[in-house]
């Protein structure tokens, strides 16, 4: 949140064309023109919501820092032998000079992101809105907004059930050169949910209009009703409010037309697109599979990365059936006579084989960040202690999909249990670091070598001194 990021929005604003999912190819900036000139037509206003979403997919943010080359590597999933940014991000060394890079470039791009949103927010079209399309351009708007505190909020902020009273961010909320105040954390959330029970309301009709425009299209690559409610259900259970969470992870179950996959359509799909069936809310990037392929791909040292060295123990505990995850999400190499193992889930066998012709056209290409099984395993966790039985028929229906057997009658079910389903399911998509800082869990090492104690000196991420430096 420097001043120069307001500065640089203030006067200017990139349009982006994004007209639709077909259209999708090679998004480049088209030029700039004056805030007021762009926000006055609808036009302008998708254009500048296009283009939020598409800083989204940063390097800096879901493209790569709040993945697979970052937060994956927080929560131990991901290793890299010989680099020292992996090997001091991985030991929670806030003080290393390019780790602090990193946690500096997701401040600033998300704030970046975020006064894009109110530059929408505050456009005369938008401000009053009620009506479509402008209630839809709202209630995105909106979302987005609580969509990018919320992930800030738990990367740099302590744990809220372990003290409401501690300080969290600054929640901004005009389009402005003022620098907000930080706040609590209580006062963040009454924020978050604010904007989100907002934008429920504002989107709650929107599938009167699904297809009629362009902008109504491929709903998945929006901040749709859908994602709203499953942020919603996310929010209230990050809080510890088990109830809420509850209900809105439901509503996303019964009500959304997203379901689980069958289990012989987990291999590839998720490989560089938006799942199928699962994704209620992903970011489109037709590079993503370019960007991480070597990093996941290849096998070099101090470049590629490399799935923790256990992570075989998890697949293989309570595996009473044939978990088709494993080979979906896994690929054996052998070199120089010793087999090594490489994280193939998001492998785009479309362009590794170089026959993207071939490809559906149904696919769209990009990054899944919210996927249905995630409201199954909160519905799972929150009826835990009222109502195990429910709580183990959600957990069950996942695993089932996924090719496992149904947890034994004579088991109980355990937050270890779903904990370790969760791990499972998301490796690689960078949950597994919020999910344990969330129970307070304690962390082992990549490498096997090292156990961390639960603490904020691991689970919060400082927030960067330039943001101090540049408050007035």
């Amino acid at each position: 949140m420097k001043i120069k990021i307001f500065l640089a929005v203030l006067f200017s604003v990139t349009v982006i064309i994004f007209p639709s999912c077909d259209n999708f190819l090679d998004i480049t900036p088209e030029g700039q023109v004056k805030r007021s000139e762009m926000l006055n037509t609808t036009d302008g206003i998708e254009d500048a919501l296009y283009g939020v979403y598409a800083q989204l997919r940063r390097g800096e943010l879901y493209g790569m820092a709040l993945g697979i080359y970052g937060i994956e590597i927080l929560g131990q999933n991901m290793d890299c032998y010989g680099s020292d940014f992996v090997t001091n991000l991985g030991s929670y060394n806030w003080e290393y000079s390019q780790v602090r890079e990193w946690s500096e470039g997701v401040w600033t791009a998300m704030y970046n992101n975020i006064s894009n949103v109110n530059s929408v927010l505050s456009a005369d079209l938008v401000a009053d809105a009620k009506n479509f399309p402008y209630n839809i351009y709202k209630g995105e708007a909106l979302a987005l907004r609580a969509f990018m505190h919320f992930d800030l909020l738990r990367l740099f902020a302590p744990q809220y059930t372990l003290d409401t009273s501690v300080q969290g961010i600054p929640y901004q909320t005009t389009f402005s050169l003022h620098t907000p105040d930080f706040e609590s954390m209580t006062a963040n959330f009454e924020h978050i949910l604010s904007d989100l029970l907002e934008a429920e309301e504002l989107l709650s009709e929107e599938g009167k209009y699904v297809n009629q425009t362009s902008f109504m299209t491929d709903r998945q690559t929006h901040f749709n009703l859908h994602a709203v409610r499953a942020e919603l259900a996310r929010v209230y259970f990050t809080m510890g409010n088990n109830e809420k969470a509850a209900e809105y992870a439901k509503k996303v179950i019964e009500e959304s037309p997203y379901q689980l996959k069958e289990k012989t359509e987990v291999l590839n799909d998720v490989a560089g697109v938006f799942s199928r069936k699962e994704c209620v809310f992903g970011v489109y990037y037709a590079d993503f599979y370019g960007n991480v392929s070597g990093l996941l791909q290849q096998q070099q040292s101090y470049y590629s990365l490399t799935p923790r060295d256990d992570f075989m123990d998890s697949y293989n505990a309570e595996a009473d059936g044939l978990d088709y995850r494993w080979s979906a999400y896994f690929t054996a190499v052998e070199t120089g006579g010793e087999i090594h193992y490489r994280l193939s889930k998001f492998t785009d066998i479309y362009e590794l084989n170089n026959i993207e012709g071939s490809r559906p056209t149904d696919l769209i290409l990009g990054i899944n960040i919210i996927r249905i099984p995630e409201m199954y395993y909160i519905m799972a966790e929150c009826l835990l202690d009222s109502d195990i039985a429910t709580a183990t028929s959600y957990y069950n229906a996942v695993r089932q999909h996924r090719g496992l057997e149904p947890l034994a009658s004579d088991r109980k079910l355990t937050i270890e249990l779903i904990v370790l389903e969760r791990l499972k399911e998301y490796f690689g998509e960078g949950l597994t670091f919020f999910n344990n800082k969330r129970l307070n869990l304690p962390m082992t090492s990549a490498d096997g070598k090292t156990q961390f104690p639960p603490s904020n000196d691991i689970y919060v991420v400082p927030i960067p001194d330039s943001e101090y430096a540049n408050r007035y």
